[in-house]
């Protein structure tokens, strides 16, 4: 009697939920990365990545730092783009009807000066059908605290997030920066004011010296260190919030591969964005995603909720 050969194991389900907002599979770009996804278009199979995160946008057209503003480093690279974009009304005009025509769900990464500026961003994008979702930037410099960044601070970071909620009724992620020293205790304030999804990390600023002429070598002095350098301790983070609260996190920092991903997906994260990657492989994103399908085959994983947080720590002797 002749055998069968086992079938293949069933094609995984890798819906996720972000907070309000199931995505088909976990695979997001990274805002800043990805442009305004047209920048990709015949590059990759747009319409199969789980999520398209813009760059941030905010509500005046902005050009940024200048030049130069981008460092190759050991394993990754510092930007200090400064948060150049084309402003809310010509993204709405000019970005979004491509992006509403994928299919595919649009996250807008928002930032603003003052509290002000993030709740007007709020209620103007609450009004656009073909937004999903929107991911604040609480890395930015608060004008009204001298200079002090939203998001290394609790209650300032709070303020933000209430300010926000309050005007929109869409899936709110909060992005955090690593530049703190608690960051559990931000993402505990950011639940607390509304938060339903956390997003992180953001980069880690450092700087880079030109030895010959000993002058920076950012004209803005310092950077966002992001790539794979910055991955054990995106991982970490990732891991001690995800066991700190009760809402969906998704983890970004140094993803290269499918088993970066994972590590992040085992760590806790319900979803990963792929920044620094997109840069040096356009097709990142589908790679991996490729790549989770051919794990979770091989290892007889049915559902993506079966595996977010299943890490095993290693027991006491």
């Amino acid at each position: 009697m002749v055998e069968k050969a086992n079938a293949p194991y069933p094609k995984p389900d890798l819906h996720t939920d972000i907070g309000g907002l199931v995505l088909d599979n976990p695979v997001m770009t990274a805002s800043g990365t990805f442009g305004y996804g047209a920048e990709f278009d015949g590059l990759v199979d747009l319409k199969r990545l789980g999520a398209i995160v813009v760059k941030g946008v905010s509500l005046q057209a902005s050009a940024g730092n200048p030049p130069p503003r981008i460092v190759e480093t050991a394993c990754g690279m510092l930007n200090a783009i400064g948060l150049e974009n084309v402003g809310l009304d010509a993204f709405a005009r000019e970005k979004l009807p491509f992006l509403a025509r994928l299919g595919v769900p649009v996250i807008v990464n928002i930032y603003g000066k003052t509290i002000a500026e993030y709740a007007r961003l709020g209620s103007l994008i609450d009004t656009m059908d073909a937004v999903a979702a929107l991911e604040i930037n609480i890395s930015c410099p608060n004008v009204s605290a001298g200079g002090i960044a939203f998001g290394v601070d609790p209650s300032a970071a709070a303020h933000v997030v209430q300010a926000v909620r309050a005007q929109t009724g869409k899936p709110l992620i909060v992005k955090l920066s690593p530049n703190v020293t608690d960051v559990v205790e931000i993402a505990k304030s950011c639940r607390s004011a509304g938060a339903q999804s956390l997003s992180l990390i953001n980069t880690i600023t450092g700087m880079a010296i030109d030895s010959e002429s000993r002058r920076p070598r950012l004209a803005n002095i310092t950077g966002g260190l992001s790539g794979p350098a910055i991955k054990p301790v995106a991982l970490r983070m990732v891991w001690q919030v995800a066991c700190a609260v009760d809402i969906p996190v998704i983890g970004i920092g140094g993803i290269f591969t499918a088993a970066d991903a994972l590590e992040f997906i085992i760590a806790g994260a319900a979803a990963i964005q792929v920044g620094t990657a997109n840069f040096i492989n356009p097709a990142t994103t589908t790679d991996i995603l490729d790549g989770l399908t051919d794990y979770m085959q091989r290892h007889e994983i049915e559902r993506m909720q079966d595996l977010i947080g299943s890490l095993v720590l290693n027991s006491s002797k």
